[in-house]
């Protein structure tokens, strides 16, 4: 049977069950006390009781009996109508969510159900399968794009090596040494490619045991290993900021915080450009911060920087470039850890980048950081 049919009954027989108490009532409270042998009164001397004959239970019987059984019908087909017709109205909300729900299936994600009325359980579970509607949109569509660019990142570097194999093939004065050298670097590119894709995927699934992190000590590691960049881009990293402690990957935070100080580098200005480094704890969790000088960020520009293969205002390439998954990678292992990312241009130029994520406490043993300097 269907919802609406086993609904219809259901009111059908509590309302014959009301009835059938009532009847039970009016038995239990006066058909009882009703006498089944005739009586006859006799005045008494007060007046109060008039003279005549009293009706007797099996008269009173006969003569309710077929109005209660005609009433008993009456229920029973109001209810079934009755029944039928509530229940519909009462299931509709439930026809259009069904109805979106067939329409996702078939990948129509834009589909809103936007039910209206009061707010009640129906209304909730369609503003909540509208939600969830809406972040399937945006996650496939993202997935889409993903899958289109690294798609076109992956065939580049195959297809510049395809080239170079075919000019060596045809040409048997090329020079070979040359040739081995560009296949190693465009070789060196997929790699690094593939790797960030398979990170990023890790990053989504959250395959990782959550551990005691403490990101001052993080930041300071990143910046070490990225000083030798650092100075030759002519970049002075400062680092300062206090005890951080968070739990989540140790590997992934620190990929996070590679990225995030890489990119700072990297994106900077042409000579003498700067680089602060700053951890700090608030109230509801610890606070990664990386800014740096550079050319000046608009809001619109900076809101695009997270999507996969995105470099700045344009897409450039140069020895260190990455492969356009930095920020991507900092956006995903942050949500991945249940954490926030926001990214603000500098007035003066440049971008800060804050990571934010829940605090935890600090293992013992822990020498406070310092702050310091490098070029």
């Amino acid at each position: 049977m269907s919802v609406r049919l086993k609904l219809t009954l259901s009111y059908t027989g509590f309302l014959m069950v009301a009835g059938v108490l009532l009847l039970a009532a009016v038995w239990l409270f006066l058909l009882r006390y009703v006498p089944d042998r005739a009586m006859l009164s006799v005045p008494s001397t007060s007046g109060t009781l008039s003279a005549g004959v009293f009706p007797i239970r099996s008269k009173l019987l006969q003569v309710f009996a077929p109005r209660a059984a005609a009433v008993f019908g009456f229920l029973l087909v109001f209810g079934l109508v009755g029944g039928w017709i509530l229940a519909g109205r009462m299931l509709a909300p439930l026809t259009r969510i069904t109805e979106a729900t067939r329409l996702a299936t078939t990948r129509s994600l834009s589909h809103r159900i936007r039910l209206p009325g009061r707010k009640d359980e129906f209304r909730e579970l369609a503003d909540a399968f509208d939600a969830m509607l809406e972040r399937l949109e945006v996650h496939v569509a993202g997935q889409q794009r993903f899958a289109a660019n690294a798609s076109h990142e992956l065939r580049t570097p195959l297809a510049i090596s395809k080239a170079l194999l075919d000019v060596a093939r045809t040409d048997p004065t090329q020079d070979t040494g040359e040739v081995i050298e560009r296949l190693r670097v465009v070789n060196t590119r997929a790699i690094d490619l593939t790797e960030a894709l398979l990170l990023l995927s890790r990053a989504e699934q959250r395959s990782f045991t959550p551990e005691h992190v403490d990101l001052s000590l993080l930041a300071e590691e990143a910046t070490e290993t990225l000083l030798p960049l650092a100075e030759k881009h002519g970049t002075t990293i400062e680092t300062s900021g206090d005890i951080t402690p968070t739990l989540g990957s140790r590997t992934l935070l620190l990929q996070l915080t590679t990225n995030l100080v890489q990119n700072a580098i990297v994106h900077n200005l042409p000579e003498q450009g700067s680089v602060w480094v700053h951890t700090g704890v608030r109230l509801d969790g610890v606070v990664l911060t990386v800014e740096n000088t550079g050319a000046r960020l608009t809001p619109q520009l900076v809101s695009t920087l997270t999507e996969p293969f995105q470099r700045g205002s344009e897409r450039i390439r140069t020895d260190h470039a990455g492969v356009g998954l930095g920020l991507a990678i900092v956006e995903t292992i942050t949500h991945a850890h249940d954490g926030t990312l926001t990214l603000t241009p500098r007035s003066d130029g440049g971008l800060r980048v804050t990571v934010e994520l829940p605090a935890t406490e600090p293992d013992s043993g822990r020498t406070e950081p310092g702050s310091g300097s490098a070029r």
